[in-house]
């Protein structure tokens, strides 16, 4: 057979296969020891609030990010947030003619956390938290209602219109705004350990619904992956007296990015400080937002008797609860209270109400002594024009005389973990001798310090938009 000589086309063909084949091989080489391995500016753990927000800045900064996420969907804790975002000297409440301002905002998050918080990181929470609400009207969010959570003493609680849940709007809001930005989330993504060289956070190894490992190398990792309120073993082992409790967490508040900086040498602080919220449903879990008690309405036990002043703290209120029979007690709204405030008719098409077109009625549909109900609201009323003789509530907004009434019965779970990785101003994970960990930042419901002793509702929306923009930028850097 007569071999066909090779021609100067056929040539520069081989050749450029050749060429292009090493550099593939060259290509997979620097991806890392597995063909899935990734490489980007910045990684984030976690695709909550913080991280979402995180995320967009570090974007609009000019970085490649990617966002790894072990759920199935992003939101995390955020998508459960309902009451809304503190924030003082905002264009809204100038709009509304409410007076604010973040020394006051300071003020009463470090009375409401008992003074234990770090004064520096809440005077950023204070300071910047305006700034983030006009970030977010920026990227397309409606916070345009504002009303008062327990502990505050001023309307800063910044919700979309009618009053409705804040943290699902928030993340729609986010994650439409991170996929225009064309930012890579990674969901049913795990991430397992945090790489480090020579000191630097490196990257992060990560793990998938199907088995898949590979490692994801960057110039910085932000840690946003939430609280520990989802682990009976970890909440209970920092305070006992909490064995047992419910939860109001989603299922991947599991503490896990605790334990992955705790790994490389990250601190902790107030890891002890975990809060209860007093509203929620026995039998099912569900939260009932503060901003019910907010708009007006009260507290009383299975008797029909108010027992504490229902805008004191969290702590306060659940502790309270935890004292009447059967350790549970009804939260009691009229008509004028549900028409404040969207989120009310959500409860009621999920069931968890009781009514009555009268005071009476509702009484006796509860199981309660319809005369010492009525007693009680009669009283309260007359507290409305004047002062609360009986418990000092300062702020209430309306007299319950609107029929029909609402009863809901709750009781106390695990919400919130104020103690997580010691941070500092930048966002900055902080080791456990004092110095920075290279490469780290950490940003929302996974940092401490913040909170102090007892968070204030409001502010961990505040939170987790403040520090994860920050994180965010400096990540960036």
């Amino acid at each position: 057979m007569k071999l066909r000589r090779l021609n100067v086309m056929d040539r520069v063909l081989i050749v450029s296969m050749v060429v292009v084949l090493t550099l593939a091989v060259l290509a997979g080489c620097n991806r890392g020891s597995s063909s899935n391995d990734l490489k980007t500016d910045v990684v984030i753990i976690g695709s909550g609030g913080a991280g979402l927000a995180a995320a967009i800045e570090a974007k609009d900064a000019g970085k490649e990010v990617i966002i790894v996420e072990m759920m199935n969907m992003v939101g995390g804790n955020t998508l459960r947030a309902t009451g809304g975002l503190n924030a003082a000297g905002t264009s809204v409440q100038k709009d509304q003619g409410i007076e604010d301002s973040a020394d006051s905002h300071y003020e009463d998050t470090m009375k409401g956390g008992y003074n234990i918080n770090n004064p520096a990181l809440v005077e950023i929470l204070a300071s910047q938290a305006a700034d983030s609400v006009e970030w977010l009207i920026g990227l397309g969010a409606d916070l345009s209602n504002v009303g008062r959570m327990a502990g505050s003493s001023q309307d800063r609680t910044h919700r979309p219109t009618g009053g409705a849940p804040v943290g699902p709007h928030v993340v729609q809001v986010l994650k439409e705004n991170a996929e225009e930005r064309g930012i890579e989330i990674l969901l049913e993504t795990k991430a397992t350990d945090i790489i480090t060289k020579d000191g630097k956070a490196t990257g992060i190894k990560v793990e998938q619904k199907d088995g898949t490992k590979f490692n994801i190398t960057a110039d910085a990792v932000i840690i946003a992956t939430g609280g520990f309120g989802a682990s009976e073993e970890m909440f209970a082992g920092f305070d006992t007296k909490l064995a047992g409790f419910g939860t109001t967490n989603h299922a991947g508040a599991t503490g896990s990015g605790i334990v992955m900086g705790q790994a490389i040498g990250a601190d902790v602080v107030d890891m002890d400080q975990i809060q209860t919220h007093p509203t929620v449903v026995p039998s099912n879990g569900h939260m009932i937002t503060e901003a019910v008690r907010g708009n007006g309405a009260i507290l009383v036990n299975a008797k029909g008797e108010r027992f504490v002043n229902e805008l004191a703290t969290r702590d306060v209120v659940s502790a309270a609860i935890l004292e009447q029979e059967g350790q549970t007690a009804y939260l009691v709204l009229d008509n004028s209270i549900r028409e404040s405030l969207s989120a009310i008719d959500g409860y009621i098409r999920m069931g968890i109400t009781l009514e009555g077109t009268t005071i009476e009625e509702l009484a006796s549909n509860v199981g309660m002594d319809s005369d010492t109900l009525v007693n009680t609201i009669t009283a309260y009323n007359g507290f409305v024009d004047g002062v609360d003789a009986d418990f000092e509530r300062a702020d209430m907004p309306r007299k319950l005389i609107e029929g029909s009434y609402y009863a809901i019965e709750i009781g106390p779970a695990v919400h919130h973990t104020m103690g997580g990785l010691v941070i500092n101003a930048e966002g900055q994970v902080i080791d456990t001798e004092g110095n920075v960990i290279s490469g780290l930042f950490a940003a929302g419901e996974v940092t401490g310090g913040i909170h102090g002793g007892n968070r204030l509702g409001g502010n961990a929306m505040t939170d987790l938009i403040v520090f994860g923009r920050i994180a965010g930028k400096s990540a960036a850097k």
